[in-house]
């Protein structure tokens, strides 16, 4: 909390406008939190640190509701520190995004007539940054509409100098450690971003192809091997069999003809083949596919690459020059007119990879490329969490971390472009090769050259936590913000990025930890659960929704479904109910202070209140503690659900409505119901602060003549003068009084709707409350409930006992008896009826042998449905006098 927040308040303004317009307010009220320093984080503060950092979004995005959901969580969890009292620091920055950013730039260059290899290198990259600094960022402006509550003065770009030296240092110091290396293996190669990508960038789908099942060899010494890549059967050099299988025993050692071509290969013999597979014949292509090069490596075969950089057919001349896909036609066409094709299968639907950022078909391809050695690393990563050092939430989720983190094959970490950090290593004329740190310079002269690749994105990204804070130099933020408390990020990137951040920031930062808590959330969806997808037609744009609704409308909605792990399914109409509470927030409170609603000096004595006024405060007490233990657990839809009932059920449509006549009466109740009802609207605008910020600012600020909510208190139990307790102030029997009462209401309400009575509909009235708890809220049950003082007149035509008092209500002028007891006859004999159907159908045997479950289940529901209908309309007729 800043000094300026220790004042004492001002008198508060007494004074809203009709209405909240979020338009208006929203905008001002960001640039005046930010103008103030209100987010801005203070190493050299003595304060508890809590850090979170901002998964990065790549400088080519903008919002949606995935990054809205997020940092929607991590804004509330940070601005709920920063009240409790901690320095909170939230760091923000982008993604340079390698392959995106350069694809956004190669397109840029297209629709001129040129490539990047027009410009060349250092032109192209001078032309990345220009483009980077005129389009890129936009998103940060948009996390400015939501209202993220990060510290600007610390944003980052894992392209910026700072970042870069970290790349540097974290390279040369894996590489003297042998845990960098370079070999040419196969990698996942796109053709049409021309570079490697990693496994987790592949994406699988369902795709129709072909599966032909072709004769290799002549005569005696044939076999079948069925393959949906024809093309790659021209680098074939092996044919594989299982060592076990008696139908190919006698070929394996031996050499057959590989068709279309003038060369022999072997049979080889190989425990990967399964014999129980298709023929039990596998070709064997070791410089396009993963498992043929490990049996190649085993057998000591030849890799031969039959495509470029671009999937074009290099070798055998009748199909040199063709594209992959034009050369399979044109294969299996030669195939066919030489006989060998025994069975063709089209279409034949398979799972094929797919590039993730162009969508172009994956082509595993022999390559020299650069390597991470990751068992030690994972092997720390994985311990950090089974050791408790790292959290996992929700815990479920850990088996997931560990099935990857267990099993992670080494990394691919070069990638053939332009943009990214470049490969700190530079070879020799003869064949030297020296990796440079940071503080050292290149070797220069004839001959030398820097690699040409640049790192995987996701390199850079996996020192954010420690990198943004100023490593490798031992800086106040890194001594005083490392680790970081939580990653909060969604459970599908806990591959890409979560476990290369646990693997980077336990080597470089000696074991320690790069975040306590790892807490993971679902993806949002449409409200019917769809997948939010362009083809769908379905993808929202959260800055629509912020115009039309406003911006805590967005951010309680999609807080109201946070379930730990679980996707959040969002509809506009959910948007509108949040709108809808943000304005009841507001007239309720508008409400309050025209009645004279303060904080202004220490709570009344209990003995001075009304039970209302015990009754919520103790509730109050009660939904603090809801709200810290949920947040604690990272529930957010419970504390916001929470949240939601407590301010719109407890306080605005009870203690509220119960206290009018109260405020009406005015005098000394009046301004103890006052206090009361100010104490609680600070609090609860409190606890809804980080979920809403812009509507509680405004309320709160108004209420209180406070600084700024932001950086106010973050409530705990309210006390009470004299009344004292573990907890704050807690009343039992008020609760139960008023629980009472409560239920009075709400029965008597329910009988005015069975009867067909309007919300507004007067009704003569006699109460009889004398020797009960409600005696003293006789003026509020009448108000509540439009029962107007009995006349002379009075006859009760309908009687309602409930919770020791009675309700004698005279509606013959106001419904209709007579048809009313018709009305309610016809739909009690049709629930009578529908009891006996269910009841008949259950009692017979033979129907209950042969119905499926799911259907005498709904026989069961109707049976209880019926009864539940058949007890309510029977007591509604009880209630009428008689026509």
């Amino acid at each position: 909390m800043t000094e300026n927040a220790q004042q004492q308040p001002t008198a508060p303004h007494t004074e809203l406008p009709t209405q909240y317009a979020p338009a208006e307010v929203e905008g001002t009220l960001y640039e005046r939190w930010v103008e103030r320093g209100y987010f801005a984080a203070d190493a050299k503060s003595d304060k508890p640190a809590y850090t979170i950092v901002i998964p990065p979004p790549n400088v080519t995005g903008s919002l949606h509701l995935g990054h809205a959901f997020q940092h929607t969580l991590m804004d509330a969890l940070t601005r709920r520190k920063r009240m409790q009292g901690y320095e909170s620091l939230w760091l923000p920055g982008m993604d340079h995004a390698g392959i995106a950013t350069q694809n956004k730039v190669e397109q840029q260059l297209a629709e001129e007539g040129k490539s990047r290899h027009d410009l060349g290198r250092e032109e192209f990259v001078q032309r990345v940054w220009q483009w980077k600094e005129e389009y890129g960022g936009r998103i940060l402006g948009q996390m400015r509409r939501l209202g993220d509550g990060v510290d600007w003065s610390r944003e980052r770009f894992t392209m910026d100098e700072g970042l870069s030296q970290a790349v540097q240092t974290i390279f040369k110091r894996l590489y003297d450690d042998e845990l960098i290396y370079r070999a040419e293996r196969i990698i996942n190669w796109c053709p049409r971003c021309l570079t490697a990508i990693s496994d987790i960038e592949v994406e699988y789908q369902e795709d129709d192809g072909e599966l032909v099942s072709i004769t290799y060899g002549e005569g005696e010494e044939t076999l079948v091997v069925a393959t949906t890549r024809a093309e790659t059967m021209l680098g074939d050099t092996a044919v594989a069999v299982h060592p076990d299988d008696e139908r190919y025993r006698h070929l394996v050692g031996k050499r057959i003809k590989l068709p279309l071509t003038d060369r022999t290969i072997p049979v080889v013999a190989d425990t990967h083949v399964d014999p129980e597979f298709g023929t039990g014949a596998v070709k064997v292509t070791p410089a396009h596919d993963p498992n043929d090069f490990a049996i190649g490596q085993r057998h000591g075969l030849e890799s031969i690459t039959v495509m470029d950089e671009r999937a074009v057919i290099t070798v055998h001349g009748p199909f040199q020059g063709l594209d992959r896909f034009e050369a399979r036609s044109a294969i299996v066409a030669a195939l066919r007119s030489q006989g060998r094709i025994v069975a063709e299968k089209r279409p034949y639907t398979h799972s094929v990879g797919h590039c993730s950022r162009c969508s172009t078909t994956v082509e595993p391809r022999l390559s020299m490329q650069w390597w991470v050695k990751v068992g030690p690393l994972a092997k720390a990563a994985g311990d950090a969490v089974r050791d408790g050092r790292v959290r996992i939430h929700p815990e479920d989720m850990s088996k997931r971390y560990f099935d990857w983190v267990d099993n992670l094959n080494d990394w691919c970490i070069s990638r053939q472009l332009w943009w990214g950090h470049r490969i700190p290593v530079w070879y020799g004329p003869d064949g030297e090769i020296v990796c440079v740190g940071p503080d050292e310079e290149p070797p220069t002269g004839e001959g030398w050259r820097q690699d040409t690749d640049v790192l995987d994105t996701w390199f850079s990204s996996g020192l954010w936590p420690f990198s943004t804070l100023g490593w490798p130099e031992q800086t106040a933020d890194l001594r005083k913000f490392y680790p970081t408390d939580v990653l909060l990020t969604g459970h599908d990137i806990i591959f890409f990025w979560v476990a290369r951040m646990m693997m980077f920031g336990l080597y470089a930062m000696d074991g320690e930890v790069p975040f306590r808590t790892i807490t993971l959330t679902g993806l949002v969806r449409d409200e019917r659960g769809k997948k939010m997808s362009k083809s769908f037609g379905n993808v929202v744009d959260p800055l629509d929704w912020m115009d039309r609704y406003g911006s805590d409308a967005v951010r309680f909605t999609l807080a109201k479904g946070a379930n730990p792990g679980t996707d959040v399914p969002i509809g506009e109409d959910w948007v509108q109910a949040s709108r809808n509470f943000a304005n009841k927030i507001w007239n309720a409170t508008r409400f309050a202070l025209m009645n004279g609603a303060t904080v202004e000096g220490p709570l009344p004595d209990p003995s001075e209140m009304s039970a209302t006024d015990r009754w919520i405060l103790s509730r109050l007490n009660e939904t603090v503690a809801e709200v810290d233990a949920f947040y604690d657990d990272f529930q957010f839809a419970k504390l916001a659900d929470a949240l939601y009932h407590f301010a719109w059920d407890e306080v605005f449509d009870w203690y509220v409505e119960l206290s009018k006549t109260t405020f009406q009466a005015g005098g000394g109740p009046a301004k103890v119901s006052g206090r009361v009802l100010g104490e609680v609207l600070d609090v609860t605008l409190k606890l809804l602060h980080p979920v809403v910020p812009f509507v509680t600012e405004t309320l709160w600020t108004t209420l209180t003549g406070g600084e700024s909510v932001v950086v106010a208190d973050w409530p705990k139990a309210v006390s009470v003068p004299g009344a004292d307790a573990p907890g704050g102030f807690h009343d039992a029997a008020a609760e139960r009084e008023i629980g009472t009462l409560q239920s009075v209401i709400t029965e008597v309400r329910r009988f005015r709707a069975d009867q067909g009575l309007q919300p507004g509909q007067r009704v003569p009235a006699r109460l009889t409350l004398d020797g009960t708890a409600l005696a003293p809220h006789e003026a509020a049950i009448r108000q509540l409930l439009r029962l107007q003082p009995e006349g002379d007149d009075f006859s009760a035509t309908a009687t309602l006992p409930v919770a020791g008092a009675t309700v004698a209500l005279d509606l013959s002028g106001t419904i209709d008896v007579a048809a009313e007891r018709k009305r309610l006859a016809k739909d009690l004999a049709a629930a009578q009826k529908e009891r006996q159907q269910a009841e008949a159908k259950l009692g017979n045997e033979a129907f209950l042998a042969k119905a499926p479950d799911q259907v005498v289940d709904k026989i069961r529901a109707r049976l209880a449905k019926a009864d539940e209908d058949t007890a309510r309309i029977q007591a509604q007729l009880d209630r009428l006098p008689e026509a």
